[in-house]
């Protein structure tokens, strides 16, 4: 009997260890190959120029019993990609981006909001050339599987969000009558750290 109460006392100790264990926040690095943030921009009302950014790195922490998590996100803006080399070079160049001047790191960080146990949004602020404003992503898809070949989590999702390029000082165009509304759709793949 004393042995059984002691197995029992095992036992439940372990599961409780474990369970905790669960609980706790996982840190998932950013998969760089399978996470790209995209944008449109319109060309003077009558068309979209549409492009992506190709180099990107992160963190997201994420816990789930809390209903809590953060993102810390990191994007080159000098790997801008409109699939047109003469637009990439004027984009990185003095009439926008400047990276020479202002550097070529963007910065996403916010905190997850979460609805009947899943992310639903991030609020965050995006630092762009120097100015940083609060920028709300809403996510339309979340979804964690174990990674089929790392054997470790796999979490993706997609993510929008729109902001008015003018509050970064990015007025180029605008005299021509470019609105200066951006609309973000992001991709984001994270592996759970070893």
């Amino acid at each position: 009997m004393k042995f059984s109460s002691k197995l029992a006392a095992a036992l439940f100790a372990s599961s409780v260890a474990t369970g905790m264990a669960a609980a706790a926040p996982v840190t998932y690095d950013v998969d760089p190959h399978h996470t790209f943030p995209s944008f449109e921009a319109d060309h003077m009302g009558i068309s979209f120029w549409r492009g992506k950014i190709n180099k990107n790195s992160g963190k997201i922490v994420l816990d789930r019993e809390a209903k809590q998590g953060t993102v810390d996100i990191a994007i080159d803006l000098s790997s801008i990609d409109f699939g047109e080399d003469l637009l990439n070079k004027w984009a990185t160049g003095k009439d926008f981006f400047n990276v020479e001047k202002h550097g070529s790191t963007a910065r996403y960080t916010g905190k997850l909001n979460f609805a009947n146990g899943d992310p639903t949004e991030v609020q965050g602020q995006l630092t762009l050339m120097g100015v940083t404003k609060p920028l709300t992503l809403k996510l339309n898809r979340f979804k964690c599987i174990q990674h089929p070949m790392l054997k470790r989590e796999l979490c993706g999702a997609d993510a929008a969000a729109t902001f008015n390029r003018e509050d970064f000082g990015l007025t180029a165009g605008k005299d021509y009558g470019f609105s200066m509304d951006v609309g973000l759709r992001i991709q984001v793949e994270a592996v759970a750290a070893k």
